[in-house]
C-alpha cells in the first residue's frame, strides 16, 4: 500500500490549528478545487460525522474515523476516482505545531492520482495545501495579536 506523509511547522497553536481544520466552511481556502461542503451530520470532533467535498460537479463523502481533539483526526474519504484515508496530527513545537498529514491511497486508480498529488508544489497537490493552511493559520494568530494591541 502507498502511504505519502507531509509535514509543515505552523506558527499557531495545535488547538487553533486543529479548529480551522475542521472548519468546513473555510476548506476552500486552502485545500484545491473545492468548491463547496455540504451534506454535514454532525461535528467534526465526533467519530461517525460524515460531510461531501466538492470538486466542481464531483462530490467526495468524508467520513470520521477518529479523532483527539486537538491533536488528531482521522478520515475516510473518497468517490469512484479518489479514495483512502487522511490522518492530521497536530503536535505542540516551538510555540507553534508540527502539522503532520498522512494519506494512504486504496486501489489502483488512486495510487496513480495520489502519486500526481504528491509530487511537487503546484497548487492542488498535498504540498501546496499544507501551505496554503499554514499561512490561513498563521494570518489569523497575527490578526488576533493585532486586535489585542489595539
Amino acid at each position: 500500500m502507498n502511504r505519502y506523509v507531509f509535514s509543515i511547522f505552523v506558527a499557531a497553536p495545535p488547538e487553533r490549528a486543529f479548529n480551522l481544520w475542521i472548519d468546513l466552511e473555510r476548506m476552500p481556502e486552502w485545500v484545491g478545487g473545492v468548491s463547496k461542503v455540504t451534506d454535514v451530520t454532525g461535528p467534526l470532533d465526533r467519530e461517525g460525522t460524515s460531510y461531501m467535498v466538492w470538486f466542481g460537479r464531483t462530490a467526495s463523502r468524508t467520513e470520521v474515523l477518529e479523532v483527539e481533539r486537538p491533536n488528531r483526526i482521522r478520515t475516510r474519504f473518497g468517490n469512484w476516482l479518489l479514495h483512502g484515508v487522511n490522518e492530521a496530527t497536530f503536535q505542540p513545537q516551538d510555540g507553534g505545531t508540527d502539522l503532520t498529514l498522512r494519506f494512504e491511497p486504496q486501489g489502483i486508480v488512486s495510487a496513480i492520482l495520489a502519486r500526481v498529488f504528491a509530487t511537487g508544489s503546484y497548487r492542488g497537490s498535498f504540498r501546496s495545501e499544507l501551505a496554503s493552511f499554514a499561512r490561513l493559520a498563521e494570518g489569523e494568530v497575527e490578526r488576533e495579536i493585532r486586535r489585542q494591541d489595539g
